[in-house]
């Protein structure tokens, strides 16, 4: 039997978080992990997670059920749930469970009266300057995610040939390191020391960084064997020449 009853990734855009998710899916074990309350729109929520609330509905009764469909979503049959909450989507989700909660003094004890004992897992990419270029390449052409084959696994609009942008690139740096900080400090308001996890660990070892998120939870690390990554890293020489370029224009060695 789990020791919890859910855990939240708490990550920040292009940290490896897909792959992480997708693995501990494959696990049988570990829920499914998504980005049930990704964008700040409750109509957004509802579309996403399919749920068709009444014309007269409350708000809290719209974030009710929504967080209801997630945890239908989100559970394996053991009834672990996972959730991966990205930095941006902090704010909106957690005003949403304190108007839930009011009674309830912290995020945590917020979150937890929703989705039981939960396990806290920083994901983080140590070099925020790839992770500037990933997001604005990504962005430019649309592509987000390919398959170990190299086909399309989530593409986002039409796209563009991807271009050089060095204030771009500025402003993503910026706030990647602004959204560690957030989590960081979060963590330290909250009381939660977290199982932090890194880029570079999920890329390399994808089955080691599986089993350091399910021994803390109470789970067989051999789950981790069941899973096999379904995605490949997506950086090429256009990432290498940017990210070479911006560190050079920046003064960064």
């Amino acid at each position: 039997m789990t020791d919890y009853a859910s855990y939240m990734i708490c990550t920040a855009p292009r940290s490896g978080s897909t792959l992480l998710c997708r693995l501990l899916a494959e696990t049988g074990v570990a829920g499914r992990p998504a980005s049930h309350f990704h964008e700040p729109s409750l109509v957004a929520w509802a579309r996403r997670l399919e749920v068709e609330p009444a014309t007269d509905a409350s708000e809290g009764e719209i974030v009710a059920a929504c967080i209801q469909a997630a945890l239908s979503r989100g559970r394996s049959d053991n009834g672990v749930f996972g959730l991966r909450l990205q930095r941006p989507s902090f704010d909106f989700f957690f005003s949403h469970l304190a108007s839930l909660h009011p009674d309830e003094t912290t995020d945590r004890g917020r979150f937890e009266r929703v989705f039981g004992r939960t396990l806290f897992i920083h994901l983080s990419r140590a070099d925020k300057v790839e992770q500037a270029v990933s997001c604005l390449k990504a962005e430019q052409t649309g592509l987000w995610h390919v398959a170990p084959d190299g086909s399309d696994v989530e593409r986002i609009g039409p796209g563009r040939e991807p271009e050089y942008d060095g204030q771009a690139l500025q402003a993503w740096v910026e706030a990647m390191v602004d959204y560690d900080r957030g989590w960081d400090a979060w963590f330290g308001r909250e009381a939660i020391t977290p199982v932090r996890l890194s880029y570079d660990e999920v890329s390399s070892d994808p089955r080691g960084a599986l089993r350091r998120v399910l021994t803390p939870l109470g789970l067989d690390p051999a789950a981790a064997d069941r899973a096999s990554p379904s995605l490949r890293k997506m950086a090429d020489d256009t990432n290498r020449d940017w990210a070479a370029r911006y560190r050079a224009e920046a003064g960064l060695g």
